[in-house]
């Protein structure tokens, strides 16, 4: 151990590549889309640092064009959580014991890696794999985990300098300890910048994890793993097992060494994960840490003094960007009439300017939906939409599989504030637009804020300071992450720490010292210099 006051470097966001016309970066990154595209990489699970095949295989395949398959992965068994959770449990006395300077070093080391060599790695295995643009991986697979692996670092003085006053005589301060137990991280398939964050969070304050990746995202979880293990992770830190939910989840939640949960996922999922462990308490070692992100039915709120061009671009980026498939996108919106007149068609003619297609062309906008059946959701949404009296279908609705699992980005005007795209989370490239009357504005916040069982996300468009101001009020416990004239999703680490509560989660914000304090078990020490010696106290002594 260092005799030193350490200072960590200090975090700043990492720049966002142009992959402009010939740069450097576009050239490296179009010839790592053809290596991994032209490959077939078979994807172990990753237990104590070993290869370990099960031989049951599932594939990693192009949602844009779901005929190529650049993989295979061994789905794990409760034989392999056993295994995993051995792992993490022999790894954690020293892993837990490393001076946090050490734990630091490995993940800033990542941080590194990935601003260089692995960058063109993860965002062409991200483009691939979960069909994202250059731009959506860009800004996800690198830049965004960069950041939560230096920031994250640079919260860790500020979490142990948090003391104790001491009195005279004596020496009080508090230890953070890592959980007694191993943390249970289960990843979506839409963020790789997630997939890396839930891992290693835990992992940096001293836990060991068991990590489920999803099931659509292995192929860039892999690479993950490969990047950890190139960064000096010890074995078993993080273990590294795909399968199903139920195959994987079950076992890792019935284990009595379960220290915690670290989710993005589904508020199904969440909310049953949350009710296994409610029927497990009596079992557990600790009571676990739970801690969750979930859905959302993300808002976008118009006020009249809105400014139509501000707008209608950021709808499309909130709405559409990565097919909609960010639980913060903008997923429903409230237009006035006023304004509703003349920007309707502007709003649809800019919407059908929207190129997508395969992600390598790096002209297009968006790619495809993740999968079948969540192809086959939308498709039914937006049929229903055509069908009812209480919707119109304005624009887009075009389903085609037949290559990639592409919805084109689609509008739906609700003629009822309660229509079933107005509080579903669709979670694709469908926004629903519900129109108001300019003078129900304060009426129809209480709609906005009654509509939804989330909580995640929404913005306020107005250029009336006092309209801004009632929206805020108004919306105050709509949305964990609230934007006054921005779109509703685009959260950076450092500047807006991200989460929601009601059904969108714990709110225990990612991306700040906040998320950080969920995976340790303070221990307060007193050490007295003088101890009495003498058990009576003065009021005892005779008059």
């Amino acid at each position: 151990m260092q005799n030193a006051r350490v200072a960590v470097p200090v975090a700043r966001n990492e720049p966002v590549l142009a992959y402009g016309s010939g740069s450097p970066e576009k050239v490296a990154l179009k010839a790592q889309l053809a290596t991994l595209a032209g490959e077939q990489t078979e994807i172990p699970l990753i237990i104590g640092g070993q290869a370990v095949t099960t031989g049951d295989l599932g594939a990693c395949i192009l949602p844009h064009d779901h005929r190529q398959q650049i993989g295979s992965y061994h789905r794990g068994t409760a034989e392999s959580v056993a295994q995993a959770i051995a792992a993490a449990e022999a790894a954690r006395p020293a892993w837990s014991a490393m001076p946090w300077e050490s734990r630091a070093a490995i993940f800033l080391k990542a941080a590194e890696l990935l601003a260089g060599r692995y960058r063109p790695i993860l965002n062409a295995a991200t483009m691939l794999n979960q069909s994202k643009t250059v731009f959506q991986a860009e800004i996800d697979a690198a830049c965004e985990l960069i950041d939560f692996w230096r920031f994250n670092a640079s919260y860790l003085p500020e979490i142990y300098g948090q003391q104790p006053e001491s009195a005279p005589g004596m020496w009080n301060f508090v230890e953070y300890r890592a959980l007694e137990g191993f943390v249970f991280a289960v990843t979506p398939f839409n963020f790789t910048s997630i997939a890396g964050n839930l891992p290693t969070s835990p992992a940096l304050m001293g836990n060991t994890v068991v990590w489920k990746p999803a099931s659509t995202s292995v192929y860039s979880g892999y690479w993950l793993m490969r990047l950890f293990e190139e960064a000096g992770l010890p074995p078993g830190v993080i273990n590294f097992v795909p399968g199903s939910g139920g195959r994987i989840g079950d076992p890792a939640m019935a284990s009595p060494a379960l220290g915690g949960v670290h989710f993005t996922g589904s508020t199904e999922v969440f909310q049953g994960m949350w009710k296994t462990i409610g029927g497990n308490i009596e079992t557990y070692r600790s009571y676990p840490r739970i801690v969750g992100e979930t859905g959302g039915k993300d808002f976008v709120f118009a006020h009249a003094s809105a400014d139509p061009d501000d707008l209608a671009a950021n709808l499309i980026r909130g709405a559409f960007e990565y097919q909609g498939q960010k639980c913060s996108a903008a997923s429903r919106a409230y237009i006035p009439e006023s304004l509703w007149a003349t920007f309707k068609d502007r709003l649809c003619d800019e919407v059908r300017t929207i190129s997508y297609g395969d992600v390598s062309d790096f002209t297009n906008f968006m790619g495809a939906v993740i999968d079948k059946a969540t192809f086959d959701k939308l498709k039914g949404y937006i049929d229903r939409a055509r069908a009812d009296s209480d919707a119109d279908v304005i624009c887009g609705g075009e389903c085609d599989d037949a290559t990639g699992y592409f919805i084109s980005p689609t509008i739906i005007q609700a003629h009822d504030p309660h229509y079933a795209t107005m509080e579903t989370e669709l979670f694709g490239p469908v926004l629903t637009i519900y129109v108001y009357k300019d003078d129900a504005y304060e009426e129809t916040l209480a709609v906005c804020d009654q509509t939804s069982p989330y909580a995640l996300t929404g913005a306020i468009f107005a250029t009336d300071r006092a309209a801004i101001n009632l929206a805020s009020d108004r919306l105050r416990h709509a949305a964990g992450n609230f934007y006054v004239n921005d779109k509703p999703t685009g959260a950076v680490v450092g500047q807006q720490p991200f989460g929601g509560s009601r059904a969108s989660g714990t709110n225990d914000k990612a991306g700040s010292s906040l998320n950080l304090l969920r995976w340790v078990s303070t221990r307060t020490t007193k050490e007295t210099f003088t101890p009495v010696r003498d058990y009576r106290y003065p009021h005892m002594e005779q008059a």
